[in-house]
């Protein structure tokens, strides 16, 4: 950063210069002559014709440390080096004043240090293919988006509630880890229960569970015993032209896969969507599961203090689990479909970068 050009008020003379030279020259040439900035000059005038006085109104309280130009670069830094620290922001700003004020001179702004958002990691390539979908189905309507069958797996931890506690308390390390202000956590928290799920439309496909990990058989095994009938009864209601959505899991894109879904489209009419790689914010089944994890939670807030065996917690998930599926309502699938087209939007807006889903 260039050095920073300390802020002072004008002199007198330079005040009765300055009046007597603006009432025949603009405040650029004033400046010129003055070696006084333009702003200066304009602002002087400006403030002199209003007031019919040259003499500033008094400033109450501590006179402040920066100047306008330090609040500037200051602003446009942090803008520009999102990650850097303020100890480091201060450093480079060649100027001595306390961490505190460059932590005030953004909060005046409206910046201040937030959580940086965790999302699946983008790359050139990845933005690319993302650009290239978005613009490939830019034109789709809703009707087109409720002929798409989403699907997806998801591993749904017994501590999955994503509730957040909020407490009041001083700041202070004391009130901070006193036991009224701390939510427990078990040690089997992290057990999960794994599931298939898929939706068209307005319709569910029946919830897979899945004892252990799902590889390409299991996989294959999954879409034969559910899918296929699924979409086979859509066709006979009169629903054409399915689309098959899946995300770029190994299980999904091996060749055999690929081999195996390509004749099951044959034979019962959809085809597979090319999904772009790194893209849950374009499918909306992650929200689904985002929606079937809240409801869990909120029937049954004693499901994160399950004990017992393994195999029992799960029975126990495998349960509720099914009831808060099949109890997911219309409006909320018909709500999910609905937002695909602000999505792609989205999506073109950032030319493929990460988007507010």
């Amino acid at each position: 950063m260039p050095p920073i050009r300390h802020r002072h008020c004008l002199t007198d003379i330079e005040k009765g210069e300055i009046i007597v030279l603006g009432k025949v020259n603009n405040p650029t040439k004033i400046g010129a002559e003055l070696n006084i900035p333009r702003r200066t000059i304009s602002n002087f005038l400006h403030r002199y014709y209003n007031r019919q006085s040259p003499y500033n109104l008094p400033h109450p309280g501590r006179p402040r440390e920066t100047s306008a130009t330090f609040d500037r670069w200051i602003v446009r830094t942090a803008l520009t080096e999102t990650r850097m620290p303020f100890k480091e922001l201060k450093s480079i700003a060649n100027i001595s004043v306390s961490e505190q004020t460059v932590r005030r001179r953004l909060r005046e702004n409206g910046i201040r240090k937030w959580r940086a958002l965790k999302r699946a990691l983008l790359m050139e390539k990845h933005v690319k293919k993302r650009l290239e979908w978005a613009r490939a189905h830019r034109y789709w309507t809703v009707e087109d988006w409720a002929k798409v069958a989403w699907s997806d797996e998801s591993a749904i931890q017994k501590n999955s509630d994503t509730h957040t506690v909020w407490v009041w308390r001083h700041q202070n390390k004391t009130e901070k880890y006193l036991p009224k202000n701390i939510v427990g956590k078990k040690r089997d928290g992290q057990l999960s229960q794994m599931v298939w799920g898929c939706f068209v439309g307005n319709k569910l496909v029946p919830i897979v569970f899945v004892d252990g990990t799902i590889k390409k058989d299991e996989y294959m095994g999954i879409l034969e015993q559910n899918l296929l009938q699924f979409i086979d009864a859509l066709m006979v209601d009169s629903l054409q032209d399915i689309v098959f959505q899946q995300d770029n899991a190994r299980p999904h894109t091996a060749n055999i896969t690929r081999d195996w879904l390509k004749n099951a489209g044959r034979e019962h009419g959809f085809i597979v969507m090319d999904w772009p790689p790194n893209s849950p914010d374009m499918n909306p089944i992650e929200n689904l599961w985002a929606q079937l994890k809240l409801e869990l939670h909120q029937r049954y807030p004693d499901t994160k203090y399950l004990s017992g065996s393994p195999a029992a917690i799960r029975g126990i998930l495998k349960r509720r689990l099914f009831e808060v599926w099949w109890e997911i309502g219309e409006c909320t699938l018909n709500g999910l479909v609905g937002s695909m087209p602000k999505r792609v939007s989205a999506l073109l807006s950032t030319r493929g970068w990460y988007t507010g889903y």
